[in-house]
């Protein structure tokens, strides 16, 4: 089985009740809101009729609001609406969602409100996303310490159950009706969003003490311990937003921190040809919807399968050591596109259809393993005490990294000459996509070195917090 027994063991004993099963809801539809994906590439590419660059282009700035989601928990926590810190933003990121895909579907019509639109719906699902993790971290202080995390679990396997629905969905779909139709079967995944806050527990702020970190006194390893201040409420969650935001800027001056954090965003901002390859499997290969989405369905599948192997064979290995060898495979691995795009898979008796399958899917496993490794650091970087809100940074120093790889890949696709019928630079597009991911390996050194201990054991260590760094 693809998920380990010790986490349906836990999965098995939890108490069900409605607000889990609120957030399962609530991170199945995060998952099934890959149904669009398909249908927003060939809208762009057919509808609209943008060029590879520009649709690589477009994708890349409708990424913008996953770069700042941390802000979102930060919203939530210091500006309640009516007293209300989860329940109201879970309904305002479905009113955006249904707003953007119904608008998707009716009315849209040219690129600037297609990417507004898009951008729009993409906040929707970050805001909401954020929100759920807060409400997992709630639950998570709640329960006993071994069953901790099979909450994450239980999101998980929501999430990827969402995610593998969609995928065949989002293909069978296009293929019988219109981009535009699958536009509103994707506005009704928000509304179940907002269906769902109603069940989450969210008292109102007047029944929550707030507490803010006191610098007068001290315990003895030199942090402020967490006491209650004579403050009004407002003034207590300003303190507390000021102390976690010293916190973070005395993190991010840690070499031990920034250093692995500057690695990942070289590590993921290596040019793409996703979207030039898309139009190259569309327009020149003739791969209709439903077979493109069969390929995410089993892509999706072999998402799991990496996600296992690592868990089982690779998880203890340094991290130096897996980023170098997943790095090279991986690069190998990609390589094996150009057989695709040269047309060589022909050449040796593999049909076009068979070849793209198999590779998506060796790409996709190997893809996985490789970024196993990337939550497990992030996981590790984060001191005790900002542990949520650091990941969610460093998750958008990734996301940041992306945005900035269909950037460079859209430039690269131009000035290649690349086209929605001129394929013969493409070649060159995807060698140089992959070489260029091997760039970061001489910077291998600025992951923790784990050779000569534990991996706890070269964890960073947060500078204590002063009186006067908390004045600032």
């Amino acid at each position: 089985m693809l998920i380990q027994s010790d986490w349906l063991k836990k999965l098995r004993g939890r108490s069900f009740d409605l607000e889990l099963g609120a957030i399962a809801v609530i991170y199945f539809v995060q998952g099934a809101m890959a149904i669009s994906q398909l249908a927003v590439s060939f809208f762009l590419k057919d509808d609209l009729g943008l060029s590879p660059a520009e649709v690589a282009s477009m994708v890349g700035i409708t990424m913008l609001p996953w770069t700042v989601k941390p802000l979102y928990g930060l919203i939530s926590d210091g500006f309640p609406v009516f007293g209300y810190r989860r329940r109201p933003y879970l309904l305002l990121s479905s009113i955006l969602g249904v707003f953007a895909w119904i608008s998707m579907g009716l009315w849209v019509k040219t690129p600037f409100w297609a990417i507004a639109m898009i951008a729009t719906g993409s906040l929707s699902l970050a805001f909401s996303d954020a929100i759920t993790d807060a409400l997992i971290v709630q639950r998570a202080r709640l329960e006993p310490e071994g069953d901790a995390g099979s909450l994450q679990s239980f999101s998980w396997i929501a999430s990827s159950i969402g995610a593998i629905i969609s995928a065949y969905l989002s293909g069978y779909l296009l293929e019988q009706f219109s981009a535009k139709f699958v536009f509103e079967i994707t506005a009704i995944l928000p509304l179940l969003v907002g269906i769902s806050a109603f069940a989450i527990a969210d008292p109102p702020m007047s029944t929550i003490f707030i507490v803010a970190p006191d610098p007068a006194n001290k315990s003895e390893d030199g942090l402020p311990p967490t006491q209650p201040a004579n403050l009004s409420r407002n003034s207590q969650i300003w303190m507390s937003l000021k102390f976690n935001f010293v916190q973070l800027r005395q993190a991010f001056t840690n070499k031990a921190i920034w250093l692995p954090a500057a690695f990942l965003f070289c590590w993921q901002a290596s040019p793409s040809a996703d979207t030039a390859f898309f139009y190259f499997t569309t327009n020149e290969l003739k791969f209709n919807p439903e077979f493109l989405g069969t390929v995410r369905f089993f892509a999706s599948w072999a998402g799991l399968l990496g996600v296992w192997l690592f868990q089982r064979f690779f998880r203890a290995v340094p991290t130096r050591k897996i980023f170098f060898w997943t790095t090279i495979i991986s690069t190998l691995l990609g390589l094996t596109s150009l057989l695709l795009v040269t047309h060589t898979n022909r050449s040796l008796g593999i049909d076009d259809r068979w070849f793209s399958l198999g590779d998506s899917l060796i790409l996709t496993v190997a893809g996985r393993i490789a970024f196993m490794p990337v939550l497990v650091l992030a996981a590790r970087l984060c001191p005790e005490g900002i542990e949520a809100t650091l990941f969610a940074l460093l998750m958008s120093v990734l996301n940041i990294s992306a945005l900035c790889s269909f950037q460079l890949g859209a430039g690269l696709t131009y000035l290649l000459g690349v086209t929605e019928s001129n394929f013969d630079n493409l070649w060159l597009l995807v060698l140089i996509a992959n070489l260029t991911s091997l760039l970061p390996l001489p910077l291998l050194k600025w992951l923790p070195d784990e050779k000569n201990g534990k991996p706890e054991e070269v964890l960073p260590q947060v500078p204590a917090l002063t009186e006067e760094a908390l004045n600032l």
